[in-house]
């Protein structure tokens, strides 16, 4: 039974990873599709209402990570899907701003339980971690993928409502499922690493902790400036009428759904080559393509949207590596919850950076230069991490 647990736990984390990318991109794509119109307010504005709810989705997975370690991994799992899922639901029933940024909390909230419980509930029950995390990373890709198209399917056929309620009540679903087989003893709570990390002196810890800060705060604010530019920019230059909102919504979507899979590659990169080494070229290539992007438009900036997310994506599975090599496996979930305090609460001001320098400019030439000195500056810092060997290359999973 253990096998069958650790293989629907690898399932059922997945499967979270997609739900717990769903509401910030389902809103980004709505902003310049709906919302806009609908509320009456400016870009800036609008993208405004979900700042609170992408504070919580970071500030709380401390909290979130500490409950997973010190009480239940499969529990609080548990009320990730049915929270997060309740927060969909209502946000699409909300008449006003202000109930639309209070659900978008509510949501953020619950989502912020995934990141720190669900990565350590998959590095515990994985071999191949960074193959495993690559896989995981396709599904985090996922959800902004299919909420792009979802989103310009659900404001045509039923209106922009449909694109929070329909997803929350499929979540809600695989909430009471996965309570279901917990009941039924097939998913088991986790005792332990199937593959130990080798132990690290403490100051060499709290090293790579410092500077790991460093450089999440700027991939963070990478992509979470770039999650409102790309609906807003592809908008502006094919038009939001018509067909035109699916051609925005389906270019976003394979935008995130091709830096998902990309993800998988850096994970299996970061399983045979030395860790550091993968996650300083995901930094290195992202300069370049940055500062070009807010030159260009039509299919050009599409093409440099794909890899510049995609850089930004691949060097996840290395990054949630190097914590889990450098942090005692009982404080994982914490240590993970503190990461996405910088990676998704601190660093979602991105999407007030962006808003604001786009409302001042009129346009992304000032916002796309900005990020490619932020992903210089994480080159830097990453250059100040421990050399490490190449890892032996493991048997499929």
């Amino acid at each position: 039974m253990s096998d069958v647990s650790d293989r629907l736990s690898m399932g059922f984390s997945c499967v979270g990873h997609f739900y717990s990318h769903l509401f910030a991109p389902i809103f980004f794509t709505l902003v310049p599709l709906a919302l806009e119109q609908e509320l009456g307010l400016s870009h800036g504005e609008t993208v405004a209402l979900i700042v609170a709810g992408n504070l919580l989705y970071g500030l709380a997975a401390p909290l979130a990570g500490w409950l997973g370690d010190r009480w239940s991994t499969i529990g609080i799992m548990t009320i990730f899907f049915i929270g997060t899922g309740f927060g969909m639901v209502m946000a699409g029933t909300a008449e006003t701003p202000f109930g639309i940024a209070l659900w978008l909390a509510v949501t953020g909230l619950f989502g912020s339980i995934y990141h720190p419980v669900g990565i350590a509930w998959l590095v515990r029950v994985s071999v191949n971690t960074g193959t495993v995390l690559g896989i995981n990373g396709i599904f985090g890709g996922l959800g902004p993928a299919l909420a792009a198209v979802m989103t310009g399917f659900f404001i045509d056929a039923f209106g922009w409502r449909s694109a929070y309620i329909v997803p929350g009540a499929v979540i809600i679903f695989s909430g009471f499922l996965f309570l279901g087989l917990v009941a039924k003893g097939w998913i088991l709570e986790p005792t332990g690493d199937r593959k130990p990390s080798p132990a690290v002196s403490r100051g060499e810890m709290f090293r790579v902790y410092a500077i790991l800060a460093f450089t999440m705060t700027c991939g963070g604010l990478i992509y979470h400036a770039t999650g409102p530019a790309l609906p807003k920019a592809f908008s502006l230059d094919f038009g939001t009428t018509g067909a035109s909102v699916y051609t925005v919504s389906f270019l976003v979507g394979t935008v995130y759904a091709t830096a998902g899979l990309v993800q998988v590659l850096g994970g299996r990169l970061a399983d045979i080559f030395p860790v550091r080494r993968i996650y300083l070229i995901s930094f290195l290539l992202q300069v370049p393509v940055l500062a070009f992007a807010g030159t260009l438009g039509g299919t050009a900036l599409v093409a440099a949207a794909v890899i510049m997310v995609s850089l930004n994506t691949s060097g996840l599975p290395a990054e949630n590596m190097l914590i889990a090599r450098y942090t005692p496996p009982g404080r994982r979930g914490f240590v993970y919850g503190l990461k996405f305090v910088i990676a998704s609460g601190i660093t979602s001001l991105g999407v007030i950076l962006e808003g604001m320098l786009f409302d001042m400019t009129g346009g992304f030439l000032a916002v796309f230069a900005g990020l490619a000195l932020l992903a210089a500056a994480g080159v830097a810092a990453i250059l100040l991490l421990p050399g490490e060997a190449a890892a032996a290359p493991q048997p499929a999973e």
